[in-house]
């Protein structure tokens, strides 16, 4: 991952109790050091909860899984940027596959979300990824050029100068199914050239991490690789032991 800062997110998605966040911050805060920039995406319902447990450590940072491109208005059930910042959050997930396929995000959706958490002063974890059958069919880079180019002609590139880019191949989210070190990394160089064809400088900047059925058994190939800065890790991130061996392989290869 050369000079990039490694970058491992805990995505909770619809798990997580009080007593199961109080226990993983406990066994997780301690245990992390400067060397990795760690973030905990619990529910909305427990953010308020989960920023009283991360206090003032600095070691973990506070996420959100999702948020509305709308500042306000006649929207039940929508949270909003100013309310994420409220409750201390500093980073949010944009576009995760599961918003795409279940709820009907579309990209133009994920792109005017992004412009809206980085209005917000927040930072974006844009996820982008293809289908099985898209795989097959050998349109992966069309579909990630496709997510990833909305998103670009609505920000502009050097908006990527404060974000982070998430690849999760649908195929590999949740399925225990990881795609190769080899197969992320190809993906990940085409996501930083397709920046960089833009702005040269945010190419080789940005903090491009990998989604997909990561444990800690799989973690130190994949984050060996040149372009993969670390993890959007689901189903690993509720076991605290196996999160900090994520994260530790993230460190050691820095």
């Amino acid at each position: 991952m050369g000079h990039r800062k490694p970058f491992v997110a805990a995505n909770w998605k619809l798990h997580g109790s009080k007593s199961q966040l109080e226990h993983f911050t406990s066994q997780c805060t301690e245990r992390i050091d400067e060397d990795v920039d760690v973030a905990l995406c619990p529910s909305h319902v427990h953010l308020g909860f989960t920023a009283e447990l991360l206090g003032e450590q600095g070691r973990v940072k506070l996420g959100a899984q999702n948020v509305s491109q709308h500042r306000h208005g006649a929207y039940t059930g929508e949270i909003s940027c100013e309310m994420l910042v409220e409750a201390g959050c500093r980073y949010v997930l944009v576009g995760h596959s599961e918003r795409r396929r279940l709820f009907g995000e579309t990209s133009f959706i994920v792109a005017e979300k992004f412009a809206a958490v980085r209005a917000a002063g927040l930072i974006p974890i844009l996820c982008l990824g293809e289908s099985g059958a898209a795989r097959q069919a050998r349109r992966t880079f069309e579909v990630i050029a496709e997510e990833l180019d909305i998103v670009i002609e609505k920000n502009g590139a050097m908006a990527f100068d404060h974000a982070i880019i998430a690849y999760e191949p649908i195929w590999a989210v949740g399925t225990g199914k990881c795609a190769t070190p080899e197969q992320a990394q190809e993906v990940h160089s085409f996501i930083r050239s397709r920046l960089a064809e833009d702005t040269p400088v945010i190419g080789e900047k940005v903090r491009i991490i990998y989604g997909g059925s990561v444990t800690p058994a799989n973690a130190q190939d994949l984050f060996a690789q040149p372009d993969i800065d670390g993890g959007l890790i689901g189903r690993a991130s509720l076991d605290g032991e196996a999160f900090l061996g994520i994260v530790e392989a993230a460190k050691g290869a820095s």
